[in-house]
C-alpha cells in the first residue's frame, strides 16, 4: 500500500488530537443613538409610548397627529403606539367576554401587565433613538 494512504486513514492509536469547540463569546452590539435624531423627537416618541399607559391610545393618537407630517421618527414611534394600545383594546375586549368562565380574569391581568412592560421598554428604546416595534401587535394604522 502507498505510504500516504496507510497515515490519511485515522486508527484508535494515531488520530491527530482536537480539542473541543467552544463557543466565543460574541460582544453585544452596543446601542448607540442614531445622531440624525433630535433630542425633542427622541423624546417626543418616548412620550408616545409612556404616556400611553395612562391614556391607552389618546395620548400617542394626538402626539402622532400633531408631529407625523414634521418628524419621520416620531411618525414611526407614535404609529407603533397607537396600533399597541388599539391591540390592547381588542384584547381587554375579548377578556371581558370571557370573564363568566374565568380565563377572561386571567387573560385581562395578563394584557395589563403586558401592556406596562412592553410601554416601558419601548419608552427606553425611543430615548435612545432606537426603532421600537412591540411583539404580537395588529398593525392597522399603517
Amino acid at each position: 500500500m502507498d505510504e500516504n494512504m496507510e497515515n490519511s486513514t485515522p486508527t484508535p492509536g494515531n488520530q491527530p488530537s482536537q480539542e473541543p469547540m467552544t463557543p466565543q463569546p460574541q460582544a453585544a452590539p452596543k446601542a448607540v443613538p442614531n445622531i440624525d435624531i433630535s433630542q425633542d423627537s427622541k423624546n417626543m416618541g418616548m412620550l408616545c409610548h409612556l404616556l400611553a399607559i395612562f391614556t391607552v391610545f389618546l395620548c400617542p393618537l394626538i402626539i402622532w397627529l400633531n408631529k407625523k407630517d414634521e418628524d419621520d421618527f416620531v411618525n414611526s414611534q407614535g404609529k407603533e403606539a397607537l396600533n399597541f394600545q388599539l391591540t390592547i383594546m381588542f384584547a381587554i375586549v375579548v377578556s371581558c367576554i370571557l370573564i363568566p368562565i374565568f380565563i377572561g380574569i386571567f387573560m385581562l391581568f395578563a394584557t395589563v401587565v403586558c401592556n406596562i412592560v412592553f410601554c416601558i421598554l419601548a419608552s427606553i428604546s425611543a430615548s435612545k433613538g432606537q426603532d421600537y416595534r412591540y411583539p404580537l401587535c395588529i398593525r392597522l394604522v399603517k
